[in-house]
């Protein structure tokens, strides 16, 4: 492993549970300065064999906090972007406030955060950008379309990064879980209305989607992929965490669009006969 090869100082988002907390704990054990930020957790520093980690409260949300903490950053060449949440429900049904909650997180989350630190990280002769996306962002989930929205939203926003920020030495990969065994599956918002014609549906998908959760892959594993890709120089575009994701994305772009919507339907038991409520 070519060590350090962004420096020693990372910024993680959403540290203090699942993902980002098993990525911010791997990597000081690796010997980084790790700045693990959430919007709650206990300030402190710990010491984690070779490196520590720096405890800050931050909202992505909040542009004055953001300012706050990377303001007192004295140097840094690795971000990686853990904070986020879903919310699951109809598409036609889910509130706009609701859908503006969950874009305002994922996304814009990330964009707030990246304009304060790209100008820290294009000092660097080489630096980093990590994103935890997800399978999700690759193909749509039923019942959970806007979260797909805001994930499909990211792959966009970080290959366009990659190439405009490239000619400083600013490189970009997006991280892609599937099915990954957190707390973010009971965190989940979720909205359905019992006289949805969608109830039945939304109700055996959203709960075929906990099973997988449940049943899914420890945070360990996504940290450990995100610390693969600080070792090479040219990282891949998104790397996807998982042999059995990779051979479903291999699928996915050989069978026909209209093939692999009709099999995520039957997935998530979306398309199992429902009788159709009159609103």
């Amino acid at each position: 492993m070519n060590k350090f090869l962004y420096g020693r100082h990372i910024l993680i988002t959403g540290a203090s549970s699942g993902i980002g907390r098993s990525c911010a704990e791997l990597f000081a054990r690796c010997g980084y300065t790790v700045y693990g930020v959430s919007r709650n957790c206990e300030e402190g520093e710990e010491v984690h064999e070779a490196g520590r980690i720096i405890s800050m409260r931050m909202d992505v949300s909040d542009e004055a906090s953001i300012i706050k903490v990377v303001s007192s950053i004295p140097r840094l060449g690795l971000v990686l972007h853990c904070a986020g949440f879903g919310i699951s429900g109809p598409a036609e049904d889910t509130p706009m406030e609701l859908v503006r909650k969950q874009f305002e997180t994922n996304y814009f989350g990330v964009l707030r955060v990246n304009a304060h630190v790209l100008p820290m990280l294009r000092r660097e002769a080489r630096s980093l950008v990590m994103v935890v996306s997800s399978i999700a962002g690759r193909v749509p989930i039923p019942f959970q379309s806007h979260y797909s929205s805001s994930k499909y939203a990211l792959e966009a926003y970080m290959q366009a990064l990659r190439i405009e920020a490239s000619p400083y030495g600013v490189r970009t990969v997006l991280v892609e879980p599937g099915d990954t065994r957190t707390a973010f599956t009971a965190r989940r918002d979720s909205f359905l209305s019992s006289d949805s014609p969608y109830a039945h549906a939304c109700g055996k998908a959203v709960a075929q989607m906990a099973h997988d959760e449940e049943h899914g892959k420890a945070p360990g594993t996504v940290a450990h992929a995100a610390m693969r890709m600080v070792s090479r120089k040219n990282p891949p575009v998104r790397y996807i965490v998982g042999w059995d994701y990779r051979l479903l994305m291999v699928l996915v772009r050989l069978l026909p669009d209209r093939t692999v919507l009709w099999l995520l339907g039957r997935l998530y038991h979306a398309q199992d006969g429902t009788s159709k409520i009159q609103k």
